[in-house]
């Protein structure tokens, strides 16, 4: 696992897909937002950014499909509190035909640095069989252009060594 500090600045660029400030409601006993709250707003992220690609959850439900996430990996590393905002940033990193590889960071705006990120391999879903199948034209087309411009970074990913697409 890629060990090489993330910097604030760097993630902020990338595609900014939810924004949060965080209810009292998801802190937990010591104080800080429970770790189940940051897969829940990694979800929201997840749909921001289909959103930006023009294929949200609704269009893809019309047309019988949706996405499964397959395996997550996240890393916490900073201690988030009632009353911060949060963004959520998305890299891309690799795709094949039914699944793609994606690096979501949460950034404290009020700390100005990063939370966590969330790694994922997510796939595309035929919801009629419920089974992985190709993606549309257009999802495929949106995840390619962010891939090959996530590439064109100066800076590696910091995955976790274990994933791939």
């Amino acid at each position: 696992m890629s060990r090489t500090p993330i910097h604030f600045e760097q993630v902020q660029p990338l595609p900014l897909t939810h924004t949060s400030e965080i209810p009292e409601e998801f802190l937990d006993a010591m104080g800080h937002m429970n770790v189940m709250w940051y897969t829940h707003l990694f979800g929201f992220g997840m749909g921001g950014l289909l959103q930006q690609l023009e294929v949200p959850w609704s269009k893809m439900a019309e047309d019988d499909g949706g996405t499964f996430a397959l395996e997550t990996h996240i890393r916490y590393l900073s201690e988030v509190r009632v009353g911060q905002h949060i963004e959520t940033h998305a890299r891309l990193l690799g795709r094949t035909e039914k699944r793609f590889h994606l690096l979501h960071f949460m950034i404290n705006l009020d700390k100005q640095d990063v939370s966590a990120t969330f790694e994922t391999i997510t796939a595309y879903v035929d919801l009629r069989v419920r089974k992985m199948a190709p993606m549309p034209l257009k999802l495929a087309h949106g995840l390619d252009q962010l891939i090959e411009q996530h590439a064109r970074l100066d800076w590696d990913a910091p995955v976790c060594g274990s994933m791939a697409p």
